[in-house]
């Protein structure tokens, strides 16, 4: 069973960092699966998502990484050491990405059962600029509606705690208004995360949330977008 899920997660992950689909760039962006009510699989920092295997996740326990949220604020090298400490495997070599925290948000209150985070170009190109909460206000056509749903947008935090900290406030506050969490979540000024049950799903959310970018980019041209709802 274990197994099976980490080859579909190193799939997905491959899928992810295909050079041609500009989503990352080498190591960036990363991905995660949850296996138990304990346990979950996490890209290890620095692992090039194209040429991903066994060897770039970490399997990481649930509730000692949440505990970073709520714990006491800290710098990002003893984040780095509790994230290490984290690990089922000791000995295992590499530490869980800096944005173990947000993945392990997205895996328990999010509800998902794999997470993917990149940063395509087209998406971040709106991210980036000053109006991008308004750019993504609405839904440009009815299928993305359809898939993606309604985008948590998250002001810009630093990665590691601070930006967990935010995501943890954000999903609770989506839940709470539409009653369940969301699909897409928007990291301003940073990148994507795409929350399914599948593999598949992760990478359809992806990929129409990188076609929305695209479509929403083209609509300025011809005085913006009209939304559709």
């Amino acid at each position: 069973m274990v197994d099976s899920v980490l080859e579909q997660l190193i799939a997905m992950t491959r899928e992810l960092g295909e050079p041609a689909r500009d989503y990352v760039i080498q190591g960036e962006g990363n991905t995660s699966v949850r296996i138990d009510e304990d346990t979950f699989w996490i890209k290890a920092s620095g692992a090039d998502p194209a040429n991903a295997n066994a060897q770039s996740f970490l399997r990481v326990r649930l509730g000692d990484v949440l505990e970073i949220i709520d714990g006491p604020s800290m710098p990002e090298e003893e984040v780095q050491a509790r994230l290490a400490a984290a690990k089922l495997d000791p000995d295992a070599p590499g530490c869980p990405s800096i944005e173990t925290a947000t993945h392990a948000l997205c895996l328990s209150l999010g509800e998902a059962t794999f997470v993917g985070h990149t940063h395509p170009t087209p998406v971040n190109a709106i991210l980036c600029a000053r109006d991008a909460k308004a750019a993504f206000a609405g839904s440009a056509y009815g299928h993305e509606a359809q898939v993606c749903g309604k985008p948590l947008f998250v002001p810009y935090a630093p990665v590691g705690q601070p930006l967990a900290r935010v995501v943890h406030e954000g999903l609770r506050a989506y839940k709470d208004h539409h009653g369940q969490p969301p699909r897409v979540i928007l990291l301003q000024n940073h990148g994507l995360v795409a929350l399914g049950r599948t593999p598949d799903e992760v990478l359809y959310i992806t990929a129409l949330m990188v076609k929305t970018a695209r479509i929403l980019l083209g609509t300025r041209a011809w005085g913006g977008p009209h939304f559709v709802e």
